[in-house]
């Protein structure tokens, strides 16, 4: 409480819900506003947006990338509010005394930290890689990899 008050509390949750419904909404009527001249039938077993582009027959390239600086633009933002909540977690459990309040908030930090790594990198990853590596089974495991395992 004394490290990050009720108020900024529901500030950074209010501006993370409201950045994701942002989100979501531009991504769903982009994605509904696309004609499919493939079929509706996408091709693995989560409904991703690259899976239903690949369905797509119209050039929405100037669209995509409006969505893709709108998106990074938005993760950038909440990278910076994670890194920033760690350090001062770090910064605050480095100041308690005891040995074994350090090791026992640490060891409940690690694990959280190591689910939002695994979801930032293979999330990047889904994102970043290129067309040619993309196989169905690839796409498949790294979308069980960030939306699943975390």
């Amino acid at each position: 409480g004394t490290l990050l008050g009720s108020r900024a509390c529901v500030h950074m949750a209010a501006a993370r819900w409201g950045s994701g419904l942002l989100y979501a909404l531009l991504h769903t009527a982009h994605t509904f506003s696309l004609p499919l001249c493939r079929g509706n039938a996408v091709e693995q077993f989560f409904c991703e947006i690259p899976q239903i582009l690949k369905l797509s027959c119209s050039d929405s390239y100037l669209r995509e990338v409006g969505l893709l600086v709108v998106s990074a633009c938005l993760s950038f933002g909440c990278f910076v509010f994670i890194v920033g909540s760690y350090v001062q977690i770090f910064r605050a459990v480095l100041r308690i005394p005891s040995e074994q309040g350090r090791h026992k908030a640490f060891a409940t930090c690690l694990p959280h930290l190591t689910v939002v790594s695994l979801f930032i990198s293979t999330a990047i990853f889904a994102c970043l890689k290129p067309p040619s590596m993309s196989s169905p089974s690839l796409d498949l495991v790294v979308a069980v990899l960030y939306s699943v395992v975390p």
